[in-house]
């Protein structure tokens, strides 16, 4: 062993240095050091509470057990915080990070806030999928998708790069509902706060949010669920319509449903592109036990949060996979989320 710490001693002393850190052992690596969990929204949300229920378990399921530290980097639908992490943040496994499920939509409709390329990404895992919900406030005029089309709808939203704005931008256009979307709230709490404080219609958050952190409002009726932002109903929410099924054409259905796939992706940790194959094949290992942790299934249970979880070599291969469009209905997907209305 001793022979072995010398040979590594003098391959980083020599030409080989640069790739020192890929032979450095993973105890060795990890001990005393600190990773950063970078979350793309604001506090409150389901992928602040994902992120940070993972931050307090990770660390020891990696050798040295590091300390997992959650970063709150909004801006840009998230898409501020998937930047950096493509291009910014340290590629050496001690920077991850969980942003928007539609990542990799935003690259493909070319968004000029996505600086980045998806499948360059290192995927570490899935927490769960995630179905989206839009909803309205119990004394609003608009009480069902036919109410969306038939008045308008003031919709809260954190701004483009995310469902809470894509999702209405493409129903006005291809499902003739009439949301307005009022831009610039941090995260889904901020936006329902808005919804509920009157500032408001609707607004839109995940299903799993709903039913747990804002259960008070679904058990006193305060809330109408409108519509789901994924590509099929659910089982516990029979009668709300799936965005797909809104379509007025068959080529509007293909959109919606693509754009719907975001659903799959959920709420996922990715680390930066360039990582050595040992921090990449450690992160995953990790993130898999920490799937099965009891501390945090028990933890997850406690607050009726779903688990769906997907490994990193099955998200990478799932956004490769994703539902495809035409580059016609690419274009026109991409001059409805652009326009100004």
């Amino acid at each position: 062993m001793r022979l072995i710490a010398m040979l590594g001693d003098l391959l980083c002393a020599g030409a080989l240095s640069a790739s020192c850190s890929s032979i450095v052992r993973a105890d060795e690596f990890y001990r005393g050091k600190t990773i950063n969990l970078y979350i793309g929204f604001a506090p409150g949300g389901s992928y602040d509470y994902y992120a940070r229920v993972v931050a307090r378990h990770l660390g020891k399921h990696l050798p040295g057990n590091p300390v997992v530290v959650p970063q709150s980097m909004p801006g840009a639908g998230s898409l501020r915080a998937a930047n950096f992490l493509y291009s910014a943040a340290p590629k050496d496994g001690t920077a991850i990070g969980i942003v928007t499920q539609t990542l990799p939509l935003e690259e493909t409709l070319e968004n000029s806030s996505a600086k980045y390329k998806t499948s360059a990404f290192n995927w570490i895992g899935r927490m769960t999928d995630v179905a989206d919900v839009a909803l309205a406030w119990h004394d609003s005029p608009v009480k069902s998708v036919a109410d969306l089309r038939t008045r308008d709808a003031t919709m809260a939203t954190t701004g483009p790069g995310s469902t809470t704005y894509g999702f209405p931008k493409l129903l006005n256009d291809l499902a003739g509902t009439r949301f307005k979307l009022v831009s610039g709230y941090p995260g889904s709490t901020d936006a329902m706060l808005a919804m509920e404080r009157g500032e408001t219609d609707s607004s839109s958050t995940s299903w799993n949010t709903l039913r747990t952190a804002k259960a008070a409002w679904l058990k006193n009726k305060l809330v109408n669920v409108l519509l789901l932002y994924s590509r099929s109903r659910l089982a516990a929410l029979p009668d709300v319509p799936a965005a797909p099924e809104l379509g007025r054409t068959e080529e509007d259905r293909k959109m919606l449903e693509f754009y719907a796939s975001s659903a799959d992706v959920g709420r996922s940790l990715i680390a930066p592109p360039g990582l050595p194959d040992e921090r990449v094949r450690d992160l995953r290992q990790a993130f898999s036990a920490t799937m099965s942790d009891p501390e945090l299934i028990s933890e997850l249970e406690q607050t009726g949060a779903d688990l769906a979880p997907l490994s990193g070599e099955e998200m990478q291969k799932l956004v490769a996979t994703l539902p495809k469009l035409p580059d016609a209905g690419i274009r026109r997907m991409e001059a409805i989320l652009s326009s100004s209305r």
